[in-house]
């Protein structure tokens, strides 16, 4: 049987850190910033880590990465 393929989309948007953690952006970043307070829009801009359900979903996709 053949190996499982990454994810093309998923690799260009996360990144494993050190610990294997996943690390992504936050979503609610592209447009409508002034609407948005100011610490909000920080706060949007710092990675986040995927939630353990999340990542559940995701390690299949990424089984190359790992």
């Amino acid at each position: 049987m053949p190996k499982q393929k990454t994810h093309s989309g998923l690799k260009k948007r996360i990144k494993i850190t050190g610990t294997g953690k996943i690390s992504h952006h936050h979503a609610y970043t592209g447009h409508n910033k002034v609407h948005k307070s100011h610490k909000q829009n920080v706060a949007l801009h710092k990675a986040a880590t995927a939630e353990k359900n999340d990542v559940k979903r995701l390690k299949p996709l990424i089984s190359n990465m790992l």
